[in-house]
């Protein structure tokens, strides 16, 4: 019986983040209500507390949830794969959980926005990531692999951005021969 409670119970939550992710990447953090998300998973506004305490509890597992998807998504770091990390750029802007990330960005920018905090863990998060995905032979000389990073994941967020706000004038394929083109040496023969 306590396994069919637990089962209930990782379901509920699961369910919840799920709407609440659909919900904030459609909406925003701010404009989404209890109400909202309780009505888009089937399941009583009161128990959004019960599993998160608050709303930015939610918030916090909805980031943890589509990070861990997201860099699921990813290749496995360098040396453990072969292909290129640009492609691996383009398919995470590709993801429709990376959407997330971007409706998030205008509100974590806010001063004083309550998502502040948690958008700065999802960066150095995704920092650290694209940091372990990038094989050293790809880096210009001379450039510091941290440094590297900082600028690439604010060249894709960018990419991203205008990519979701207008995908016809943005052709990713083309965005990706530019990167390469500027940003990577291409290995040694």
């Amino acid at each position: 019986m306590a396994t069919r409670r637990i089962e209930r119970t990782q379901e509920s939550r699961r369910l919840l983040v799920s709407a609440a992710a659909e919900l904030f990447a459609e909406k925003g953090y701010r404009q989404t209500s209890f109400i909202d998300i309780a009505d888009k998973a089937g399941i009583s506004r009161g128990s959004i507390p019960w599993h998160f305490g608050n709303k930015l509890g939610l918030l916090e597992a909805v980031v943890d949830d589509q990070l861990q998807a997201i860099l699921a998504g990813f290749p496995p770091p360098a040396g453990e794969r072969s292909d290129d990390p640009l492609d691996q750029v383009v398919g995470f802007i590709r993801l429709p959980a990376t959407r997330l990330f971007i409706t998030l960005l205008a509100e974590a920018v806010e001063v004083g926005s309550p998502i502040r905090e948690h958008y700065a863990r999802l960066h150095a998060a995704l920092r650290e990531g694209v940091l372990a995905r990038i094989p050293a032979y790809a880096l210009p000389p001379g450039i510091d692999p941290e440094a590297f990073t900082v600028l690439l994941v604010g060249a894709v967020i960018g990419v991203h951005a205008q990519w979701r706000v207008a995908p016809e004038a943005v052709n990713l394929d083309a965005v990706q021969t530019a990167m390469r083109a500027l940003l990577l040496t291409p290995p040694s023969s």
